[in-house]
């Protein structure tokens, strides 16, 4: 029952971003700007976060796993078995690394839009913010990079009572999403310095056509 309940909320979530891509860039208004400062100062005040994520991609495929966040910075997505695949920040950039393959490649930090949110001290207003979008319960901050293989955005969901991150879509220049849902979140909990480190004998390869 609980994995069902879950997996309507992820449904939910994962449609919400919809509604931001559809509106146009605008100003903020002084209620938006106020929401955006409680969550930037709400957040900032979280050091480290564990949990289990859901991963849903474009076609519909859904992989499950545990993250660990520490600010600032480092972030690891550790996906579920028979998966061998992770994803890990240590503050220069985010590597996909493969513990069987014995592989890793990696996007500069720079150009990724989810590391506002790694910061030590969230400003989201320091960011490029296109859209933004609120429903009863949630409210959405779409950040957008150019990148040299074009214009990335990461639509942030957060709960309007909790302030909450509980979902984050990622939208790459081909169109393609990668949609991750936050459940199980434990706050200011104490994380090994070993989650977060890229073996330095693991063999670089070129990133996917589509990364």
């Amino acid at each position: 029952m609980i994995r069902r309940t879950f997996l309507a909320f992820a449904a939910v979530l994962a449609a919400f971003p919809a509604l931001v891509q559809a509106q146009e860039a605008r100003a903020l208004t002084d209620a938006e700007r106020d929401l955006i400062t409680r969550i930037n100062e709400h957040n900032s005040l979280i050091k480290t976060m564990v949990g289990r994520f859901l991963q849903i991609d474009t076609r519909g495929q859904r992989i499950e796993g545990t993250f660990f966040l520490e600010r600032p910075g480092k972030i690891l997505f550790r996906y579920n078995p028979p998966s061998s695949e992770q994803i890990v920040s240590v503050g220069r950039g985010f590597y996909v690394v493969d513990r069987k393959e014995k592989t890793q490649y990696a996007y500069p930090q720079d150009k990724v839009p989810l590391r506002q949110f790694l910061d030590s001290k969230i400003d989201l207003f320091k960011a490029n913010i296109v859209a933004v979008a609120q429903s009863d319960d949630y409210f959405s901050v779409t950040l957008q990079d150019d990148t040299p293989k074009g214009v990335v955005r990461v639509a942030l969901v957060f709960d309007t009572e909790s302030l909450d991150m509980k979902q984050w879509t990622l939208t790459e220049p081909s169109g393609a999403e990668l949609t991750f849902s936050l459940y199980d979140v434990e706050k200011d909990v104490t994380i090994p310095k070993s989650y977060f480190y890229i073996d330095p004998t693991f063999r670089s390869k070129a990133a996917p056509p589509d990364a």
